[in-house]
């Protein structure tokens, strides 16, 4: 069943893929370790502390929430809701199926060759259970959900014990973090490409056990995707103006402060990690809620926006969304060969500021290059790909 193509989706979509890389660039240089930003130093220059603090502000936690949900939308909008029944519920299951099977291969190889934080191996394995509310009722997916909520409830009660943990860190411990997150650093910008090879496969290890616990959220994010095209939240939002105002309320006055502390505990703790890191810990807790509700709030503030607001955005960005795997995974290439040691290793020399920059340009090259694609071709190579890949079913 072919799905509507929503402007303001795509252009959303656009929009988390180039959050999601300015989150990643700095595993890419600092690998997996506790000082996700290095260690800046009391020193340093004010540009680096103000990109660290609003990295972490306004982009940590905020755009892999928007993106899952906006996978779980895709899926809702590619079945069709309750509107195939009987063999055509089973030939969809089937594709899902099939196109699960490609996205975990797709996963494993990305997380194993080129990024160790890969998320597409999640959403997967995610997409082997969310193929089964193909087709349920609307009251049964909220079932569903009340038990996945229950799930994440769950697992914040053990985020709460580790960061209690995290928070009685001695200083012994919190330096041998320092050391490692400058170990990781060397290797990734400096190593040869084997050993560049086995500290990303460490890495990409150690992200698949902790998936165990990312797994419900990226549940109930996909449920929710579901659910607000089931309800027409996304895809008919000028009837649901007044629920998207309430969101971007709860996110100006729930989310925005939060998120501002975490930016400044993350700040305080790539100055001095010694005295910044406990109260990081505890901060970084909260965030685990205020992040993807700030999330929302970003969903809600282009959903109310007038088509005047969303015109611009969308000749940006609408085109990077619809090829959004390929700009993906390509971003993963192009910050493997630009700043890690088996490339140009500019990650050993360039300040935090300078990351972004690098960031920045690779967004304008996608733009372009997207909307050139898109313009010649239906779907980006990657997802042609993909689409081969299913085509033994009928969508």
């Amino acid at each position: 069943m072919k799905a509507v193509r929503s402007v303001r989706i795509d252009t959303l979509r656009g929009i988390a893929v180039f959050g999601i890389l300015v989150v990643n660039v700095w595993g890419f240089t600092f690998g997996s370790s506790l000082s996700r930003y290095g260690v800046l130093g009391e020193h340093a220059a004010l540009a680096d502390k103000l990109v660290v603090f609003l990295i972490a502000a306004l982009a940590e936690q905020k755009f892999y929430p928007i993106f899952a949900f906006l996978f779980g939308a895709g899926f809702a909008l590619q079945t069709g809701g309750r509107r195939a029944l009987g063999p055509q519920l089973d030939i969809i299951k089937m594709t899902y199926l099939r196109r699960a099977t490609w996205l975990l291969g797709c996963g494993l190889l990305h997380g194993t060759l080129l990024w160790f934080g890969d998320i597409l191996t999640v959403y997967a394995v995610c997409s082997f259970w969310l193929v089964t509310q193909a087709g349920r009722r609307l009251a049964d997916i909220v079932r569903a959900l009340r038990w996945v909520v229950a799930l994440n409830v769950a697992a914040m009660m053990f985020t709460a014990y580790l960061t209690y943990e995290l928070m009685a860190m001695t200083p012994d411990v919190i330096a041998w973090a320092v050391g490692e997150s400058a170990r990781a650093h060397a290797v990734y910008t400096q190593g040869t490409l084997m050993a560049i090879a086995q500290e990303r496969l460490l890495d990409f290890w150690n992200n698949l056990v902790s998936a165990l616990f990312f797994l419900p959220k990226v549940a109930l994010l996909f449920l929710m995707g579901v659910i607000s095209v089931r309800l027409g939240w996304l895809t008919r939002p000028q009837r649901h103006r007044a629920l998207w105002r309430k969101v971007l309320l709860a996110a100006l006055w729930i989310g925005v402060p939060v998120n501002l502390l975490w930016g400044w505990a993350a700040l305080r703790d790539a100055i001095n990690p010694m005295a910044g890191a406990p109260l990081a810990a505890l901060v970084l807790m909260l965030v685990e809620v205020a992040g993807p509700l700030l999330a929302a709030g970003y969903v809600a503030a282009l959903m109310c926006a007038s088509e005047r607001v969303v015109a611009p955005l969308a000749q940006c960005f609408a085109a990077v969304g619809r090829m959004a795997l390929t700009n993906y995974l390509m971003q993963s290439v192009l910050c493997g060969f630009l700043l890690q040691g088996a490339g140009l290793g500019l990650g050993a020399v360039l300040s935090r500021g300078a990351l972004v920059g690098v960031c920045a340009l690779i967004m304008i090259v996608q733009v372009l290059l997207s909307r050139w694609w898109m313009r010649h071709h239906a779907q980006g190579p990657v997802e042609a790909l993909w689409r081969r890949f299913t085509a033994g079913a009928r969508q």
